[in-house]
């Protein structure tokens, strides 16, 4: 007899970022910061090494009355100015869907809430082959199963994949649920065109004529795109969903507000008809208060801020590291291009991955330990961290990589 419920997991979970950064940092102290290429902090850095905390939002916190701070959320899905922000913020009018809006801890708890709320134990989840890790916690967690699509047909999302991986999972199942992390795709960079959006939902608008669809887009970083506001006109493409099918947008201030501790997002339940809209809603209401019950005030109450009073400030403040961001991947992309360093098709975001198969991946995650550059190993690949390195720290470092790869090979 187990203390814990039978059917789960008992393996301890290994974080093998967090390993990895301390090895880099121990690393540090020992030869100096100077001498250490440390791609593992999946954080936005300045060019000097620090983190990243937009002042005009951390103004805005500080400036909060303490009894603000202190107290308790309006409700426990949110107070209704911050979803009410959200709501227009995420979506800059390009969606006309019925909706509702649940704050959540960080993007993380929005993604959780839809794993586990949309699916029975043992019912299978579908998720990007290539992705950020939790996924597959969160599914396994709850007793479901996984089946994956490739992500790339050569440098454009595998369409094909996506659809064969769909169309089995509804022989098993009367409903699918399914993650697209895009923009900026996590570790890739990739970020689906307007036609690719097109194609997805046209496909699954069929699938919904014998099963309910319940997608579930990660937007985690979607304001760290380099289109900026023409990165969310994709969201007008939800319009033309059909009435068997809803669209859940995971929301993280963690990256837009470069508030990663303070641990709040939204879940942002859209659909053709109010009716599936209120019942996801009521289920995801039972879900927060049983499992977080209230979500940080002072957060909520310093996004409404910045975002009733503080906007152009904050615009200011984030596009230049929005710039920084794209002058630090252009340049790794182009430096990887030039010596032939193989990486998957990078669009914009805080990471580019290199394409090899798992063997090579894991000597050659040791190789270039033993060199002093740190990355952290995905499927399929080997994440490196552009929002972290300074502009000298990349350069050059494509082909060092390379030349590291070439002693394994």
């Amino acid at each position: 007899m187990s203390f814990v419920k039978e059917n789960v997991n008992r393996q301890p979970i290994v974080d093998t970022v967090f390993a990895i950064v301390k090895k880099a940092k121990e690393d540090k102290e020992k030869i100096g910061e100077e001498n250490v290429v440390d791609a593992t902090i999946g954080s936005l850095y300045n060019e000097q090494g620090s983190l990243v905390a937009l002042d005009s939002v951390f103004s805005s916190l500080k400036s909060l009355d303490n009894k603000v701070l202190a107290a308790y959320a309006a409700s426990f899905t949110g107070n209704d100015d911050f979803k009410d922000r959200v709501y227009k913020w995420v979506l800059n009018g390009n969606s006309h869907l019925h909706h509702e809006v649940i704050a959540t801890p960080g993007g993380t708890g929005a993604v959780a809430m839809t794993i586990q709320e949309c699916l029975d134990a043992g019912q299978t989840v579908i998720l990007p082959e290539i992705a950020w890790g939790s996924y597959n916690l969160m599914a396994q967690m709850n007793n479901l199963s996984v089946k994956t699509y490739a992500l790339f047909e050569e440098d454009h999302f595998n369409l094909t994949s996506f659809k064969e991986t769909c169309e089995q999972v509804m022989k098993e199942q009367d409903k699918l649920v399914i993650v697209i992390n895009d923009p900026c795709h996590n570790p890739t960079g990739y970020s689906l065109s307007s036609q690719e959006w097109k194609d997805v939902i046209a496909f699954l608008n069929e699938c919904s004529k014998t099963h309910k669809v319940v997608l579930l887009n990660d937007i985690a970083y979607i304001d760290f795109a380099y289109g900026q506001k023409l990165a969310k006109e994709y969201f007008s493409v939800f319009d033309d969903i059909s009435e068997n099918m809803a669209v859940i947008v995971a929301f993280s201030l963690s990256k837009s507000m470069t508030s990663y501790g303070l641990r709040c997002g939204a879940a942002i339940v859209m659909a053709q008809t109010e009716d599936i809209v209120q019942e996801l809603k009521i289920v995801f209401e039972k879900d927060a208060r049983a499992t977080w019950s209230n979500i940080n005030n002072g957060a909520m109450a310093a996004f409404v801020d910045v975002m009733d009073h503080h906007l152009k400030e904050y615009d200011q403040e984030r596009l230049q590291y929005v710039a920084l961001l794209k002058e630090r991947s252009e340049l790794f992309v182009k430096e990887a291009n030039e010596v032939g360093l193989k990486h998957y098709p990078y669009k914009e975001g805080f990471f580019v991955t290199l394409s090899m198969d798992n063997t090579t991946r894991d000597i050659y995650h040791e190789a270039l330990m033993k060199n002093h550059i740190y990355t952290v190993k995905v499927n399929k690949g080997i994440r490196v961290a552009v929002c972290s390195l300074s502009l000298d720290k990349i350069k050059g470092l494509a082909k060092k990589m390379k030349d590291i790869l070439d002693t394994i090979q």
